[in-house]
C-alpha cells in the first residue's frame, strides 16, 4: 500500500474517475451517497479530505471497492467515449445533429459540440444566460451565423466568435460539419 500522503494526493482523481466511469453527475453522487454536492466537489478537487464515514458512503454510491481506491495501482486518466457512445441531440432545429462532446457536469459553463448539417439545415437557439459566448469553427462546408442583428458567412477552416445571450442561428448552405464551444457568462 502507498504512503498515507500519497494516498490522499491520489484519492481525489480516483474518486472523480470512479464517478465518471459510472456516468454520474456530482448531484447524482450526492443523492446516492448522502454527501453534499459541494463536499463531493471539494473532495474531487483535493480541497477537502473525507472522513472514513464520508469515503465509505461515496464508495458505496460509486459501487467501488473501498480498499481498491487505496491500492498501489495506477488508474486510467483517459476517459474514452467510443463513437457510438457519444450522446446526440437530433430534435433541435431542422436538419442538424448535435453530438455532445463535453461531460454533463460542464453544462452551462463550458460545453463542446460537434454539429452536422444537411443542406439547408438550421439550428435556431434562444438566448442563453447573460454573457454566454459561442465559438464556431467550420470543418466542412459553409455556414451562415446570425447573432442578434449581426450575420456572417463562414467557409471551411473559418471561426466565428459571437454573443449567445441573444437569439442566434446557424444555417447550412450545403452539407456541413462544425465544432461549437459554448462558454457560459
Amino acid at each position: 500500500m502507498e504512503k498515507p500522503d500519497a494516498i490522499l494526493s491520489l484519492l481525489p482523481a480516483r474518486l472523480k474517475h470512479a464517478r465518471r466511469a459510472q456516468g454520474l453527475s456530482l448531484d447524482a453522487v450526492a443523492r446516492l451517497s448522502g454527501v453534499s454536492r459541494s463536499m463531493v466537489s471539494q473532495i474531487e478537487r483535493g480541497e477537502s479530505s473525507p472522513t472514513v464515514s464520508t469515503l465509505w458512503n461515496l464508495t458505496r454510491a460509486l459501487q467501488v471497492d473501498f480498499a481498491g481506491l487505496l491500492e498501489d495501482k495506477a488508474i486510467s486518466q483517459i476517459e474514452v467515449l467510443r463513437a457510438q457512445e457519444v450522446p446526440t441531440i437530433e430534435n433541435r432545429g431542422s436538419g442538424c445533429t448535435i453530438r455532445i462532446l463535453s461531460p454533463p457536469e460542464d453544462a452551462g459553463t463550458h460545453e463542446v459540440y460537434e454539429l452536422r448539417f444537411v443542406k439547408d439545415g438550421v439550428l435556431d437557439s434562444a438566448p442563453h444566460a447573460r454573457g454566454t459566448r459561442e465559438y464556431l469553427t467550420v470543418f466542412e462546408g459553409a455556414l451562415t451565423v446570425t447573432s442578434g442583428e449581426a450575420c456572417d458567412r463562414l467557409n471551411t477552416g473559418e471561426t466565428a466568435r459571437y454573443a449567445a445571450d441573444v437569439p442566434h442561428r446557424i444555417q447550412a448552405e450545403v452539407q456541413a460539419r462544425a465544432f461549437l464551444v459554448v462558454k457560459g457568462g
